[in-house]
């Protein structure tokens, strides 16, 4: 289970003003000292993350985030950490002193509301409930205040911890993990083919994540399924009985793989597959349809997930802007973003073009879509932007989830 990938876990994000018990909860829920607790403030400088397993809910990660209050320029970069974590976070522990004062016009308010606009539950957590103060009276107070009904936890002996996994439990979303990849496109039974080119962005030796969650899927969906290299597909073809119900297949081999796909077969592909469980699939096709009218001076952002070394045919450095430049002229303008690195003003993109978001889970990739979406900016990914590139959007199979 600890093997589980950061991006498949109930992202757990612990927010709350410096010096609020936010780190020492963190050090409660994990049994460890992952956090260094200090009376000094803005000990927490980035998100301190970790990935646990919680009895009854599995795999998740915990985010411990700096204070709401944390001053100077050193503190104003800590907040933008903070607003990060925020966006990838399924559920939101909120954690006030129980020496501190409720009142409208407080952090504590401030960012409930925030959560309140994205949809992300929220859980009251009274700390350091083993210091001499009316408790009662807090809690009340806050629930009041809130509608919540505060959780008191003491991070020493650990009382309260129970009730807060139990409530944790209760909360989590539904969707926040991977749970059908293929959707509608398969059934148990179905044989499925998946074309995997190994060029030099797959580790020798092992598979990229996206191709190992996929098996995996497969597998547990009871449906038949074979691998093979994108060279070898034709003797895998001529090795079936019958056609395969569906072939999954990298983008960037979407034109050799269609030319080869029989009729009888549905086509897809790994990021096409990834966008319908972590983005909005709908929005990616109808903002990939207006490429074609964009202008010739387009400028285009290429968000990646990851960050590496650009490699030699990388897909979102050469590939996708290769065809990009032939469908729309050498004056389009593109620029590419890594990681956790998106602008916040997206306005003066025409497009938006993401990676499938693998690395991300689904609560982030969402919070992207709402800002491009809120913007007015038209958001496709990869897959659908190049099967709209190469003309054969209509032959792609999208999953209904």
């Amino acid at each position: 289970m600890m093997e589980t990938p950061k991006s498949n876990r109930l992202h757990i994000g612990i927010f709350g003003r410096v010096n609020s018990g936010k780190s020492s909860l963190l050090n409660a829920l994990t049994g460890q000292e992952l956090a260094v607790v200090s009376e000094v403030p803005g000990t927490t400088t980035d998100p301190v993350k970790k990935a646990v397993e919680l009895r009854g809910i599995g795999p998740c990660l915990l985010i411990d985030t700096a204070g709401f209050e944390d001053e100077g320029e050193l503190g104003s970069l800590r907040l933008d950490k903070t607003k990060g974590a925020a966006n990838e976070t399924d559920i939101a522990l909120l954690v006030v002193s129980a020496a501190e004062k409720p009142g409208e016009d407080t952090p504590e308010m401030r960012w409930l509301k925030i959560f309140r606009r994205r949809g992300t539950p929220v859980i009251l957590v009274l700390s350091k409930s083993d210091l001499d103060a009316p408790l009662t009276w807090q809690a009340k107070s806050w629930q009041k205040l809130t509608g919540l009904k505060p959780v008191p936890l003491s991070a020493q002996s650990r009382q309260g911890l129970g009730e807060l996994i139990e409530q944790i439990n209760r909360l989590r979303p539904e969707n926040y993990d991977l749970d059908d990849i293929t959707g509608s496109l398969t059934r148990a039974g179905d044989k499925v083919l998946l074309v995997m080119p190994q060029d030099i962005e797959a580790p020798k030796g092992r598979l990229i994540l996206p191709q190992v969650q996929t098996i995996r899927h497969l597998l547990d969906k009871g449906c038949l399924a074979s691998c093979c290299k994108t060279t070898e597909m034709p003797a895998m073809l001529a090795a079936l009985k019958e056609p395969p119900d569906l072939i999954i297949t990298d983008s960037q081999a979407f034109r050799q793989v269609d030319e080869l796909c029989p009729k009888e077969s549905k086509l897809t592909s790994f990021s096409v597959l990834f966008a319908g469980v972590k983005g909005d699939l709908p929005f990616f096709v109808e903002s990939a349809r207006k490429l074609s009218a964009l202008p010739p001076t387009a400028k285009i952002l290429i968000a990646e997930a990851c960050t590496h070394q650009p490699l030699h045919e990388d897909i979102g450095r050469v590939k996708l802007p290769r065809l990009l430049k032939k469908k729309l002229g050498e004056k389009i303008s593109i620029e590419v973003t890594g990681g956790n690195d998106f602008p916040e003003d997206l306005r003066e993109y025409d497009l938006i073009i993401h990676c499938g978001g693998c690395m991300f889970n689904r609560k982030y990739m969402l919070s992207r879509v709402k800002a491009a979406k809120e913007q007015g900016v038209p958001m496709t990914n990869y897959g659908v932007a190049i099967a709209q590139l190469l003309g054969i959007l209509g032959r792609v199979a999208l999953p209904e989830q």
